[in-house]
């Protein structure tokens, strides 16, 4: 039989256990959030020392408010965060998918998946008002945040004015999985409504691949000369997947 002392003469110890609820500077706590010293309930942590002083954890459970039976809202976002989810990853899920978590509820669900949408198209913003776009890189860096995480097709359309500033951003469809239908009526009626000079279209590809299919090129072939009968050119067709991208014009295809 083994002693309990080591070689030293000191009692062994176990193994060091870590509860996978744990996150980072947070204690273990019992109980409503409502209960703990008001030093480490998250909100007032926030409004004593900002934001950035608060785990990724607690700003969670600041979105989700309120927990379910036993748990806390902070237990409820630990729960959302284990098993080596990342934000990142909480913020591609559908309600559906959120909902599976135990004590996430279709309001919850909700108000999550809104969050992670405003940080995605704030993301996108440009910071100046009217930026203007000189190359594929330029358009990547807006549209890539808003459509790297999409799970289905969507197909935006940039109105730019004679300057190549960006008049205005639409959405012209959203589809399936693998798919999204796209007729140049659709496109060159916003860009006619809006009295854009030039366009730039781009759609996702949530399989991951930024090569262009075939379906792509032939859009891209009906673009440009619908943009050419009446007047309003194309200039690029950037294909999204990830935080990839392909430009059609750079390929050779317009």
């Amino acid at each position: 039989m083994k002693s309990g002392l080591n070689e030293s003469g000191r009692p062994r110890r176990g193994p060091s256990v870590t509860s996978p609820r744990i996150a980072p500077g947070i204690p273990e706590r019992r109980g409503s959030v409502k209960e703990w010293p008001s030093g480490d309930r998250p909100r007032e942590k926030l409004l004593g020392k900002g934001p950035s002083a608060l785990t990724e954890t607690e700003l969670l459970a600041l979105l989700l408010r309120t927990g379910t039976g036993s748990s806390s809202a902070v237990d409820l976002a630990r729960d959302l965060l284990s098993g080596g989810r990342s934000l990142r990853m909480l913020g591609s899920r559908t309600p559906a998918e959120l909902m599976r978590v135990h004590g996430i509820g279709p309001a919850k669900a909700v108000e999550l998946v809104a969050a992670f949408e405003i940080g995605r198209r704030m993301q996108a913003e440009p910071e100046e008002p009217w930026p203007v776009n000189q190359s594929p890189e330029d358009v990547a860096r807006h549209m890539v945040p808003l459509l790297r995480e999409r799970a289905t097709e969507a197909f935006f359309v940039l109105l730019l004015d004679a300057k190549n500033a960006l008049r205005a951003k639409v959405e012209i469809t959203s589809g399936t999985l693998n798919a999204s239908l796209v007729h140049p009526r659709e496109v060159y009626k916003a860009a006619i409504d809006q009295r854009a000079a030039s366009i730039i279209v781009v759609h996702n590809h949530p399989s991951g691949n930024p090569e262009p299919s075939r379906e792509d090129t032939e859009v891209t072939r009906q673009l440009a000369e619908a943009g050419r009968i009446v007047g309003i050119p194309l200039h690029d067709h950037l294909i999204v997947a990830g935080d990839r991208f392909t430009s059609l014009a750079e390929r050779g295809l317009l």
